[in-house]
């Protein structure tokens, strides 16, 4: 049995106690599927984040210039507005549903849909459910437009 605490990782020590070894490839396999998908959680996180830093960068950059024209200050004032209240969607939501007892999740969104990605080995109709209710209400979207999907 073995439960994951940050970097931490808890394993039965029965196993020791009865004699029983182990296999070491299993345990290096085990430990590096938990990472990769952790470093996908993480990676993918970092370059959502990087990505709407630039957007941000980009729309105040034409704020504070003086080559454009107001209408086109205040459509980019617009975009940061709508940027900076999808960002606190995306993490209100990705909390709401590690609440629900997900280790990890990322929420993608792109032309007016969401991909969601839970860090689980099997989501059952319910945790689709309450996952989808989330994402619907957090970032005001229709089922339709959320795809989820576990990794």
């Amino acid at each position: 049995m073995r439960r994951h605490f940050g970097d931490v990782q808890l394993v039965n020590s029965n196993a020791v106690k009865e004699g029983i070894v182990p296999n070491e490839e299993e345990e290096t396999t085990q430990t590096n599927s938990n990472t990769n998908s952790d470093e996908y959680f993480t990676s993918t996180r970092l370059e959502r984040e990087t990505m709407y830093s630039q957007m941000l960068e980009t729309y105040q950059k034409m704020v504070d210039s003086n080559e454009i024209t107001n209408d086109q200050k205040a459509i980019a004032i617009q975009e940061i507005n709508h940027i900076t209240n999808l960002k606190n969607a995306i993490m209100i939501a990705e909390n709401l549903i590690k609440n629900k007892n997900f280790e990890d999740v990322v929420i993608l969104v792109s032309n007016n849909t969401a991909s969601v990605i839970v860090k689980s080995s099997n989501l059952n109709a319910e945790q689709i459910a309450q996952i989808q209710n989330i994402v619907c209400r957090e970032l005001g979207m229709e089922s339709e437009k959320i795809n989820i999907s576990q990794k």
